[in-house]
């Protein structure tokens, strides 16, 4: 595993959102974009993370950042868990894990006693000019949105 480090250019990709439709990257030229990689949907810790994205989209948007967030599950699932949880932001399905491996977040996993492939919990900056500017990669899902807004403040 070898995640994207700040500098780096972001990789363009096209992804289905939770309604199944195609969604670019160059969509948001122009824009901060906070890429935000989580393991699966409904799950306790991606729900704490998406609700307090979420619960702070206002100050995000503030701050002039547009919020993606990125899994392996099916547009279907994504679309439940957006309804269930009113997420006022875009998911997107990455099935075949491809943008993971260009961001560099696919990899080795341990979890009670087993080994498998899968997301590192892991959050890329997006600046403007297509960059990465920062990446998230040490936070709880309770204090993901916290430790983003005081970059932003900061």
């Amino acid at each position: 595993m070898n995640p994207l480090k700040a500098g780096d250019k972001a990789p363009l990709f096209s992804l289905p959102d939770q309604d199944g439709e195609q969604v670019n990257l160059t969509d948001f030229q122009g824009e901060r974009v906070l890429i935000y990689f989580y393991p699966k949907a409904m799950t306790p810790g991606c729900t704490v993370q998406a609700c307090g994205l979420r619960d702070n989209m206002a100050a995000l948007n503030s701050a002039g950042v547009q919020v993606l967030g990125i899994s392996t599950d099916k547009p279907e699932k994504l679309s439940r868990f957006a309804e269930k949880e009113l997420l006022n932001f875009t998911l997107l399905s990455d099935e075949d894990h491809q943008v993971c491996e260009q961001f560099g977040i696919w990899g080795e996993k341990k979890f009670m006693g087993k080994t498998y492939d899968g997301i590192h919990r892991t959050s890329f900056l997006i600046a403007a000019d297509g960059t990465v500017e920062k990446v998230f990669d040490d936070f709880k899902t309770s204090n993901h949105h916290d430790i983003i807004l005081n970059y932003l403040q900061s």
